[in-house]
C-alpha cells in the first residue's frame, strides 16, 4: 500500500504543523484498471453498474515492523452490466464520488470483470500496512 500525496500532506500537517485535518465520515474502495499513483491519475472503472463500495477496517495490529489493518466487512460490487476490464489496482477514497484518494495498492491477482460477473473481497482479505 502506498499513501497518496493528499494523505502524506494531511499527516504532516496534522502531526508536525498542528493543523486540523478533516476526518472522512466513510471510506470507499475504488477499483482501477491502471495504477492510481500518488497524484491520483489512474483509470478507475466507470459505467456498467460500477460504484465504489464502503470499506471498514479492524483495529491495527503489529506484524513484524508494520502496523496492519484488514477489512472488517465483505466488499461486494453489483453484477457488471458490461465489461469492466482487468482490475489490477485498488484505491481507498474518502467519498463515494469524487473526493480524495488516501491510499492505493495492487491486487495480488488481477481479475477481468466481464458482463454478468461480480467482484467481491472477503472479510479480512484486504490488508493495508504502514511501515
Amino acid at each position: 500500500m502506498r499513501a497518496s500525496n493528499y494523505l502524506e500532506e494531511a499527516i504532516l500537517n496534522y502531526f508536525f504543523r498542528n493543523q486540523t485535518v478533516s476526518k472522512p465520515t466513510a471510506l470507499y474502495l475504488a477499483l482501477y484498471k491502471t495504477n492510481p499513483t500518488d497524484s491520483d491519475t489512474g483509470s478507475e472503472v466507470t459505467g456498467g453498474g460500477y460504484s465504489r463500495q464502503v470499506v471498514t477496517f479492524d483495529a491495527p495490529t503489529q506484524q513484524g515492523d508494520r502496523g496492519t489493518i484488514t477489512n472488517s466487512n465483505t466488499i461486494e460490487y453489483t453484477q457488471a452490466t458490461n465489461d469492466w476490464g482487468e482490475i489490477a489496482y485498488f484505491g481507498i477514497r474518502d467519498a463515494r464520488d469524487g473526493g480524495n484518494l488516501l491510499a492505493y495498492g495492487t491486487f495480488n491477482k488481477p481479475q477481468t470483470i466481464t458482463e454478468g460477473t461480480q467482484f467481491a473481497i472477503k472479510q479480512g482479505d484486504l490488508s493495508v500496512s504502514v511501515a
